[in-house]
């Protein structure tokens, strides 16, 4: 017999996007009972670790417009980007800026006492307003404060959500299993917000949390939703070396520069008008340029890199803006920022693609919304702007937590329960992991397999290496690694790991066959091989559906209202 609980609503993870939806649909419907699942206490989920700041027009009165924000978002996505979605983004963020702060929100000021704002870049004026380096803790803090006004929020902390119940139409509820004691559960409910995050962990050297694993991608790509534009992965320029960390973007807004191994600021050579405030994109492929041409350097590993220099921004402006990133430089590499450049290099920092969804956050199973960087509203295109995360986050929390109070209010026809669906993922998790057998060490499969995506699917990819790197993927699926050694019933995270490990073949494969698909150079996909961007062939988003053995690719149309692509200069 399996144990079964029902919600009105329920949201799968508790990160930025998991907490506004569930405000906004707490506040919007009362008499709801909202359940918010996470594979982590809530305030370990991995938004608490955005540094940099939100984007959002705040200062019109000096020169701001929204209009440039679209704008910017638009060029900055080399065009990919939903122009109507991009709209929606930089319409909304403000209101959500000052309803922060009217929560409780700890902006950063400036001397007029008015919430302060960074440059970041592709922007073509200061607008990521921030916290210190902090921004994700206290946004976090913040919504996870309010969420507690209501009390028909309940959460269900450390639960592991497998699958999606459906009846091929309409969404019906989740399984879960409890890690605390290896239960197995069926949460059946009206309404589901996909919440779970991006894939970072897919690669090796990565700034995402342990965590960060594409369980909620597999599990809406295993009930028949689309996947979208999964071969745009965003590279961070500076991920401190050697342990990938992120060094917020806000360093180089602060004045920070980036030197090769003769002393000189390269940016000047890549993009001589925006420098070091170039977007991420187009930074990374410089540093990597560099260090491929022989002008990177070794960190203390022996591993490339280059040098992000801020000891003329000063010790105090350091500690005041930079807190969190001079404490991570001391940490982890012996580093005091005001005194030594650091070594940082591109990292896997941001999935561009996720859940393919319509503007409103709906996917193509009725009942089901996703939001945050699991979803792929088509916001961010081939390449997203730093800040305009954690604001996609809280604006489509808010559409999205909105949007299914509603249609939970307005009435959902009963169906017959589709029990085989449920005994089938019991079977598949407790008959195929659990209780698999395998010589393969699962842990060492998984370093593999982030391996492979590091090597293959970096920054420069090409036909050669990522055909290489599916077939390795491939390869290493056949290995007898679906096993769990440890059989403990309560907090067995081996069984949580091979879980992890499962979903995170799929979803690379998807990465790499879209990759391969994608015979151009937009955004964050760099092909050597095809060095330019064709938009007479590739002017479309790629979408991924589940074959019975390999990812079946489509596309769909890119929205283009105001803006013709044009060639991206900075």
């Amino acid at each position: 017999m399996v144990d079964t609980i029902e919600y009105d609503l329920i949201i799968c993870g508790s990160g930025l996007a998991g907490l506004r939806a569930s405000i906004a649909a707490a506040k919007r419907g009362p008499g709801l009972r909202i359940g918010v699942v996470s594979k982590v206490q809530v305030m370990r989920s991995h938004s608490v670790s955005a540094e940099g700041g939100t984007a959002a027009v705040l200062f019109e009165d000096e020169g701001d417009t929204v209009e440039s924000h679209i704008y910017d978002t638009v060029k900055g996505s080399d065009f990919l980007a939903d122009q109507d979605v991009a709209e929606r983004l930089c319409r909304e963020m403000p209101h959500e800026v000052y309803q922060l702060e009217h929560w409780g929100m700890p902006w950063s000021r400036r001397k007029d006492g008015r919430v302060d704002q960074r440059a970041f870049g592709g922007y073509s004026f200061p607008r990521a307003s921030y916290a210190s380096d902090k921004v994700g803790f206290f946004e976090m803090q913040t919504l996870y404060d309010t969420c507690q006004q209501y009390e028909n929020i309940e959460y269900l902390n450390e639960w592991f959500v497998s699958s999606i119940v459906h009846d091929e139409r309409r969404f019906l509820g989740v399984t879960a299993v409890e890690i605390s004691t290896g239960t197995f559960h069926v949460i059946k409910a009206k309404a589901c917000i996909i919440a779970t995050g991006g894939a970072g962990r897919i690669y090796s050297f990565s700034t995402y949390a342990h965590s960060s694993t594409p369980d909620g991608l597999d599990m809406a790509f295993r009930a028949g939703m689309a996947l979208k534009d999964m071969e745009f992965v965003q590279f961070h320029p500076t991920g401190i070396m050697p342990s990938g960390i992120l060094i917020t973007e806000g360093a180089r807004g602060e004045g920070g520069h980036l030197l090769n191994s003769e002393g000189q600021r390269f940016m000047s050579e890549y993009a001589p008008n925006k420098m070091e405030l170039a977007p991420r994109d187009i930074v990374s492929r410089s540093i990597m340029t560099e260090i491929k041409e022989g002008r990177g350097l070794k960190s203390m590993t022996g591993a490339d890199c280059v040098k992000l220099d801020l000891r003329h921004v000063g010790d105090e402006t350091i500690r005041q803006k930079l807190g969190a990133i001079r404490e991570i430089s001391i940490k982890f590499s012996g580093i005091d920022p005001s005194k030594e450049p650091m070594d940082v290099r591109p990292v896997c920092h941001y999935m561009m693609g996720g859940i393919h969804t319509d503007i409103n956050g709906k996917t193509e199973l009725e009942g089901v919304w996703s939001a945050g960087e699991a979803a792929c509203n088509s916001t961010h295109g081939s390449n997203r702007l730093g800040a305009n995360s954690t604001s996609e986050c809280i604006v489509w929390g808010r559409i999205t937590g909105e949007l299914a109070a509603d249609y939970i209010k307005a009435g959902v026809p009963q169906v017959e329960w589709p029990h085989h669906m449920v005994f089938a993922e019991e079977k598949r998790i407790y008959d195929g992991i659990f209780r698999g057998s395998g010589d393969a060490n699962p842990y060492e499969v998984r370093q593999t397999l982030t391996d492979i995506m590091n090597d293959h699917a970096y920054v420069y990819r090409s036909e050669e290496g990522l055909a290489e790197g599916l077939r390795e993927l491939r390869e290493l699926r056949t290995s007898t690694w679906s096993h769990v050694d440890d059989k403990a019933d309560e907090y067995n995270t081996n069984f949580v790991n091979v879980m992890e490990l499962d979903s995170m073949f799929r979803i690379a494969e998807v990465v790499l066959v879209g990759a391969l698909g994608r015979k151009e150079s937009r955004g964050a996909h760099a092909r050597e091989d095809y060095p330019m961007r064709n938009d007479d062939q590739f002017l479309h988003h790629t979408l991924a559906y589940s074959g019975p053995d390999v990812p079946v690719m489509t596309t769909s149309p890119v929205t283009i209202t105001n803006y013709q692509p044009v060639e991206r200069k900075y």
